[in-house]
């Protein structure tokens, strides 16, 4: 899996609906942080999408990394507190992407709750995010499904 390939195929995702929401750029620079390109990749890949051309491919994303990635993408979503349907879908094609089962998905669950009690102390923000995550994952399993349908 390539670098340059999930971000390419990610930011396709989320052009869809024509429409690039404040909460999908945020996924954007934290995808591309995460994924490790350089400054200029993300504008050469939005600029050859938006042309038509096809770009080199990148370095390889090892699975160690590919969780991580995940991890944090799904991190940043969650810490919004109230996830818009596109991020469901980004968070449901990176976990094609990256082939995150059920199992993986509530491991990577289990450690951002473990992450969001050691951030902070406020319950109310912990029932919150908590509850957000909850929710996440039901939502976001119910979308891979469908993706996984899709393509098979």
């Amino acid at each position: 899996m390539c670098a340059l390939d999930v971000f390419r195929s990610t930011i396709e995702v989320m052009l869809e609906d024509g429409v690039l929401t404040r909460e999908e750029k945020r996924l954007i620079i934290k995808l591309a942080n995460a994924l490790g390109l350089q400054d200029d990749e993300p504008s050469m890949i939005y600029s050859a999408i938006k042309n038509g051309e096809k770009i080199e491919s990148g370095h390889e994303v090892t699975p160690n990394e590919q969780r991580l990635v995940y991890t944090r993408v799904f991190e940043v979503a969650i810490v919004n507190a109230s996830l818009s349907r596109d991020e469901f879908r980004v968070l449901a094609h990176l976990r094609e992407q990256f082939s995150i089962d059920d199992d993986d998905h509530a491991r990577i669950e289990s450690d951002l709750r473990d992450l969001i009690r050691q951030k902070t102390e406020d319950e109310n923000v912990i029932d919150k995010l908590l509850g957000t995550l909850r929710d996440s994952v039901s939502l976001v399993g119910g979308l891979f499904d469908s993706v996984r349908t899709k393509s098979t």
